[in-house]
């Protein structure tokens, strides 16, 4: 039995080639069981001309099929529906009523959705004026050298890196390269046994506060802080107290006392931008050793300090290892990547091993060489070249714009970043000024979420530049300026 040209037909908007769309066509028809084996496929010319595409494009989907055993060639015969390919199991979907019986709010023991984090669009990209925090610009990333790397990855070479557990383990070739070349930049020196790659930040942070805080613990965190922190000291029971931060960051004179462990982002504070002096970090170690509690350094966007070199991490200046270090690729490449890494002692990184191991074993395998290659081929340090260059040149254009709409600037940082720290006139509530703005292709981020809970002041906002065009940023912040003085008319 022949299968007609007509049983197929390409959907708009698919999210790949004519050639994957074409190859999905026919698989899923043979998984569905709508197409059976022995079956005769349109010829290659009859397909491509009802489907109004090239020949060879049909006739490649055919050959990638027949590896793939959907489909066999029997020469001058034409292509057929392979005996042997693959099906899906005949289960017929059981009837499912609607809603259940389990009586969730009972049952549930912890509660982990009650805490509020940063609400951002899924259609971001749609928006013409996207002042949005941490999402990657696709005109500036290295498309091709990272597709290079990706498939140097999935190479034959490397498929025990691929394909293996690592049970607790890393790629020794990303950790090397890290103790190679971005520690040293931040001027911290460290053994493999002292390095643990994490989902993200997120992850780092979370593993370091399990592992050190006990249950009651004292935890300080910085107030504006990043929100998912806190939502991870909240689901931990511990107590947390708030250190407000200043110009020049947290004050180690602010660390409550009895705090066992402190939350800190010196490099660039989020999200106010300010960057911690060294004299600071100094007295912050000098009185985490006199009190014996440790810090976490979260060690944010080092590598955006496009107006002045870097400052020295606190890690560096740690001589007794109280200080747990936190890094990340997720800003400097593109958040969905979720790798980032965890520098401290040998005794806790053994703890922060096992638990990670407990949780989800390691970070994919061909994720972390893929990363690995990019970073030692000289690609990373490239793009972060081109994206400072960038973003100085972002930076330059929104300041021009903000101080001619007569916005507010709270906290631009003095050392670079990607965003702006603002503050709103004291009547204006940022919630309802980002919904008065989303409807004209506005996104910016209500600072009230940053805030301790208590101490939130509703005038504060931030506005990114890292996924905005330079040439929309003028007219994006004169819709902001508008917004805000149409708010004081009400």
């Amino acid at each position: 039995m022949s299968i007609p040209a007509e049983a197929f037909f390409l959907t708009p908007g698919f999210n790949g080639t004519l050639q994957q769309q074409i190859q999905q066509m026919v698989a899923d028809g043979i998984l569905r069981g709508r197409f059976g084996p022995g079956e005769k496929m349109p010829s290659s010319r009859g397909l491509a001309r009802h489907l109004g595409v090239s020949r060879i494009t049909v006739t490649l989907a055919y050959t990638e099929l027949v590896s793939g055993d959907y489909l066999t060639s029997r020469g001058r015969s034409g292509y057929f529906v392979s005996d042997t390919a693959p099906i899906h199991p005949a289960f017929t979907p059981a009837e499912r009523p609607h809603g259940d019986s389990v009586d969730w709010e009972r049952i549930i023991g912890r509660r982990f959705s009650r805490h509020e984090l940063i609400a951002k669009p899924q259609d971001w990209q749609s928006y013409p004026y996207p002042f949005i925090y941490g999402q990657a610009d696709a005109t500036l990333f290295d498309h091709q050298n990272w597709r290079q790397c990706a498939l140097r990855a999935l190479g034959k070479r490397d498929f025990e890196v691929l394909t293996a557990d690592f049970y607790e383990r890393d790629d020794p070739m990303l950790i090397e390269y890290i103790i190679r070349s971005i520690l040293p930049r931040r001027g911290i020196s460290a053994r493999p046994e002292e390095i643990l790659l994490t989902m993200g930040a997120q992850n780092a942070l979370w593993l370091s506060a399990q592992i050190l805080l006990k249950p009651e613990g004292l935890a300080a965190v910085e107030n504006p802080c990043y929100p998912g922190l806190r939502a991870i000291l909240g689901q931990l029971g511990v107590q947390v107290r708030p250190v407000d931060v200043d110009s020049h960051g947290a004050s180690p004179d602010a660390v409550p006392e009895g705090t066992e462990v402190f939350f800190t982002t010196p490099s660039h504070q989020c999200p106010t931008n300010a960057t911690m002096p060294v004299d600071r970090r100094t007295a912050l170690l000098e009185r985490a050793e006199r009190e014996d509690f440790v810090i976490v350094e979260d060690d944010y966007e080092f590598e955006m300090s496009f107006l002045k070199p870097a400052a020295p991490a606190l890690k560096s200046l740690d001589r007794e290892g109280r200080v747990i270090y936190v890094g990340s690729f997720s800003k400097s490449l593109f958040p969905g990547l979720r790798l980032g890494y965890v520098v401290a002692s040998e005794a806790f990184i053994r703890e922060a091993r096992a638990l990670r191991a407990a949780m989800l074993r390691h970070a994919p395998g061909h994720i972390q060489r893929t990363v690995a290659y990019f970073l030692s081929l000289g690609h990373y340090d490239a793009l972060i070249n081109r994206l400072n260059q960038a973003y100085k040149r972002r930076r330059t254009t929104m300041d021009e714009a903000i101080r001619l709409n007569g916005l507010e600037i709270a906290g631009q940082g003095a050392f670079g970043g990607s965003s702006f720290w603002m503050r709103a006139p004291d009547h204006i509530d940022t919630d309802l000024l980002a919904a008065r703005l989303r409807p004209k292709g506005v996104l910016i981020e209500p600072g009230r979420i940053f805030f301790a809970p208590g101490t939130a002041p509703r005038n504060y906002y931030r506005i990114a530049y890292s996924s905005i065009a330079q040439t929309r940023i003028p007219e994006g912040i004169g819709l902001i300026a508008e917004a805000q003085r149409q708010s004081g008319h009400n």
